[in-house]
């Protein structure tokens, strides 16, 4: 018996030895950064900070497949709203792709009409803009508050003119008490429908009154998104910092 109970306890301890050595890996140490652009010009879109209950739990993202693994599974990396994504991997051979869907711009397809990828070999860190074609830009933003609400003006510059262009369906501002702000946080809005705006390259909208805010603050940051036909993602103008009067 005490053969076999010291047997079974070198069992043990083996197993136990070896469970730790294959959770000790070392942590993945390449930071791999870069920004979504078009001709250089970072691409604004929904904060990935968001609240939850919107549509805003699913913020842009483009995905990388390790090849070393098969493409078993992909990791996602949410876009800012900036325009600049960063995580941290493995050094490897990464295949990038955006999927179907995602972001207010169109990615390059395939001979076969799906979506293309790049290949990145990465050996430490590495930043890389992942150059994409915007439906629309939001151009010249300017802010400014008149009493407790703010008005919004922008250019709405159509980019994508062939078979492949979409109307605008609506102009939106939002405002909230911190810098993250867009459909999914906000604290105050207002809509203009796009078969009511005249003119895209003069777009001018205001939010109602803006009520109390608790804890009190004399400011508030505001931008202009555009939602566009058939595309689940808006496109910002750059947040900025209003002053209340």
């Amino acid at each position: 018996m005490k053969i076999v109970a010291r047997f079974l306890k070198i069992l043990v301890v083996g197993f136990l030895l070896s469970s730790c050595e294959k959770d000790n890996f070392d942590a993945p140490q390449s930071v791999f950064e870069g920004r979504i652009v078009y001709n250089g010009e970072p691409l604004l879109v929904q904060s990935a900070n968001a609240a939850p209950g919107n549509n805003s739990d699913f913020p842009v993202f483009i995905e990388l497949w390790q090849k070393k693994y098969q493409n078993r599974s992909s990791i996602r990396v949410p876009i800012k709203q900036d325009g600049t994504f960063t995580t941290v991997l493995f050094n490897g051979d990464y295949k990038l792709t955006v999927p179907n869907g995602q972001g207010p711009f169109l990615w390059k397809k395939t001979a076969q009409n799906t979506p293309d990828s790049l290949t990145i070999n990465l050996q430490g860190s590495q930043t890389l803009d992942i150059e994409v074609v915007p439906y629309y830009m939001v151009r010249n933003a300017q802010f400014s508050a008149s009493g407790r609400s703010v008005t919004g003006t922008v250019k709405v510059e159509k980019i994508i003119t062939d078979v492949n262009a979409k109307d605008v369906e609506r102009v939106s501002i939002y405002v909230n008490k911190t810098q993250f702000v867009d459909a999914g946080n906000n604290i105050n809005k207002a809509d203009l429908a796009g078969s009511a705006i005249p003119d895209l390259n003069n777009v001018s909208i205001s939010t109602p009154a803006l009520g109390a805010i608790v804890p009190s603050q004399s400011y508030v940051f505001a931008r202009v998104g555009v939602k566009i036909a058939g595309v689940e993602d808006m496109i910002y103008s750059p947040v900025q910092r209003i002053e209340l009067q």
